[in-house]
C-alpha cells in the first residue's frame, strides 16, 4: 500500500482501476496518473482498494466495467518505441 500511496502523492490526476481476484492472480490495483504513467499491485480485496481511493481522495473504478483509459496504453506504447521494455522502477522519476 505504501508504494500505491507515494504513487498518488508524487503524480497529478491519478485514478484507481480495480482488478477483481481471479484464478491465476489476487485482487489488484491499477493506478494511472494523468500522463498515463501506470502502476499495478496487489491489495487484500476490493474494500481495501475502495477504502485507498477513498482516504487518498482519487476515483476507484472496476477495470472489468470501464476497462483502461487509452492514455495508459498510449504511455506504455512510447516506453516501448524508446526501448524501455523493462518494468518502471516505481519512483517519481519513472517512465
Amino acid at each position: 500500500m505504501a508504494h500505491l500511496e507515494q504513487f498518488v502523492q508524487t503524480r497529478p490526476g491519478v485514478e484507481a482501476y480495480l482488478e477483481p481476484r481471479t484464478t491465476v492472480t489476487e485482487t489488484t490495483l491499477v493506478l494511472v496518473a494523468a500522463n498515463g504513467e501506470w502502476t499495478r499491485r496487489r491489495v487484500p480485496d476490493s474494500d481495501a482498494a475502495r477504502d485507498l481511493g477513498r482516504r487518498l481522495a482519487i476515483p476507484v473504478y472496476d477495470a472489468n466495467l470501464v476497462g483502461y483509459p487509452k492514455r495508459m496504453r498510449e504511455w506504455t506504447a512510447q516506453r516501448k518505441a524508446a526501448g524501455d521494455t523493462g518494468v518502471p522502477r516505481g519512483g517519481p522519476d519513472a517512465g
